[in-house]
């Protein structure tokens, strides 16, 4: 057979023509040790601080993780799904990528993960955004100062402790205290507003989750909230980010001007998650084993919320953490840090629960930060006098149990106090526009109520808020007014309680 050597030329010419370099660069690193959803990586020496890291079998990603750990002997890696898919031995691979999720429209009406997966059965989510888990606060010159208010519907909140927009107020006492209740009335009494509620469920369980988005749907609120579930049998690094994505989807959102609401459902069991992720990344202990920088993890992620000036969009992110206290101890170490970094505290008390106070809200150890500067005109008139009539009360209470005799002073502002904290009673997942809580209040505190039997007042309300929607309807519109309680409106509205109670005891 004869050799042509110019066709052997040609041949090598046109291949090395097609040739394509297919040579890439990989970090890879070795894994040492795994155990508990924490996996010790040795190699990947040039690996940044929360950069994502792929776990691959045959070329498929099985499982990823993100480094939380430089150390000089390997990287520790915390493991953001199921570590026993991962062996000592098995490759690592970095991917030169800061954690971050999926952010957008696309989000609003559906339930994730703290990764931006679904968790619905609505189909995958195909945002086209991605926002960094972990970002800095907003500084000081982008801030502007709180004033338009947040309603959450709830009597008690509206009028004594009122919220703003970009404040951060926390929810706080004991288990089964209503503090979910609070944030869940608060999510639904913005079904007519233009904030988009986000609900963070941090280590709870998924049959709690799922009534809560039952509830959310039949008040035809679940079209505009984002569920973040971190659930309490996922692994604990998933409850460490969970806070932080919800914040990076919320940002999206006040990045384009708009206000947003976020719940943190509950922030001692993130410190839990953190506390256990630190340990077993051994990280030396402190205070109740916390690590030392367990102050740092709330802050960095409720600094977060804030209300924008108009030059850099004007958006808010209002936030409601929620901390759960041990037999009420509120000076132990979470409670005190959260505390400190929020604008204020509503603080529910597990005795008046019992007593059937709801919202258990103790009126003297809660307090807004924000004031009255987050109220419409009319609730800053007429709630002005409620939180002194209100304390007043537990102090008078207190004491009239040892006392037989009381001076007529001392017993009219007893009964005032009986018929305020009847009246701010309200039922869960019933909150009430603002107007109408003006109209019920300004009744109360004038003491146009001392007429009603103490057991009536509720049916006495409901009857009333009737009567103003039938007969009324323009007060309930002058009440949102910026002008407020004018004489003319007080005196209008006098009329229609007077008429009402003459009515309502015939």
């Amino acid at each position: 057979m004869k050799i042509n050597k110019e066709e052997i030329l040609a041949e090598l010419k046109t291949q090395i023509d097609v040739f394509q370099n297919t040579f890439k660069q990989e970090h890879v690193g070795r894994v040492a040790e795994v155990g508990d959803g924490i996996v010790k990586v040795v190699g990947l020496d040039a690996i940044k601080m929360s950069e994502m890291v792929e776990f691959k079998k045959d070329e498929q990603v099985i499982v990823s993780g993100v480094a939380l750990n430089l150390l000089t002997d390997g990287v520790g890696i915390i493991v953001l799904g199921d570590s026993t898919l991962i062996k000592e031995g098995d490759l690592a691979y970095a991917t030169g990528k800061i954690l971050s999720v999926p952010v957008g429209n696309e989000l609003l009406g559906r339930v994730v993960n703290p990764l931006g997966e679904q968790l619905d059965d609505q189909g995958p989510i195909k945002a086209m955004t991605n926002y960094p888990v972990e970002k800095i606060a907003p500084g000081v010159v982008t801030r502007e100062s709180v004033k338009n208010p947040l309603q959450t519907g709830i009597k008690a909140i509206d009028s004594v402790i009122p919220i703003g927009r970009g404040q951060r107020e926390l929810i706080i006492g004991d288990r089964q205290t209503g503090k979910t209740a609070i944030a869940i009335d608060t999510i639904i009494n913005q079904k007519d507003t233009d904030v988009i509620p986000i609900y963070v469920a941090i280590g709870q369980k998924e049959s709690k989750v799922a009534k809560i988005i039952v509830e959310l749907k039949k008040h035809n609120v679940m079209d505009k909230t984002i569920v973040v579930l971190a659930g309490a049998s996922d692994p604990a690094a998933l409850s460490y980010i969970a806070p932080y994505a919800g914040c990076a989807m919320a940002e999206y959102f006040m990045d384009q001007g708009k206000d947003v609401l976020i719940v943190y459902d509950d922030l001692s069991k993130h410190a839990w998650a953190y506390r256990e992720i630190s340990l077993l990344l051994r990280r030396p202990p402190g205070r109740e084993a916390y690590p030392g920088d367990i102050f740092y993890l709330h802050s960095r992620l409720l600094e977060r919320s804030a209300k924008l000036s108009s030059d850099f969009g004007g958006g808010s992110i209002t936030a409601l953490p929620i901390i759960e206290t041990q037999a009420g101890d509120v000076s132990a170490y979470i409670p005190t840090n959260v505390i400190s970094i929020t604008d204020g505290q509503i603080y529910l008390e597990a005795d008046l629960f019992y007593q059937g106070v709801r919202p258990a809200l103790n009126v003297g150890l809660s307090v807004s930060r924000v004031g009255s500067a987050a109220q419409i005109k009319a609730m800053k008139q007429v709630a002005g006098k409620l939180r002194i009539d209100l304390a007043q009360f537990r102090e008078l209470e207190a004491f009239a149990q040892f006392s037989s005799d009381l001076d007529t002073e001392t017993k009219k502002r007893l009964e005032l106090g009986k018929r305020l904290s009847e009246l701010l009673k309200q039922d869960q997942y019933e909150p009430m526009p603002v107007t109408e809580q003006v109209a019920v209040l300004y009744a109360a505190v004038n003491g146009l109520l001392n007429e009603v039997p103490l057991e009536k007042i509720k049916l006495w309300e409901k009857g009333f808020i009737n009567y103003l929607k039938i007969n009324g309807q323009q007060i309930l519109i002058d009440l949102s007014k910026p002008t407020g309680l004018t004489a003319e409106l007080e005196e209008k509205l006098k009329q229609s309680v007077i008429e009402y109670s003459q009515s309502f005891k015939s």
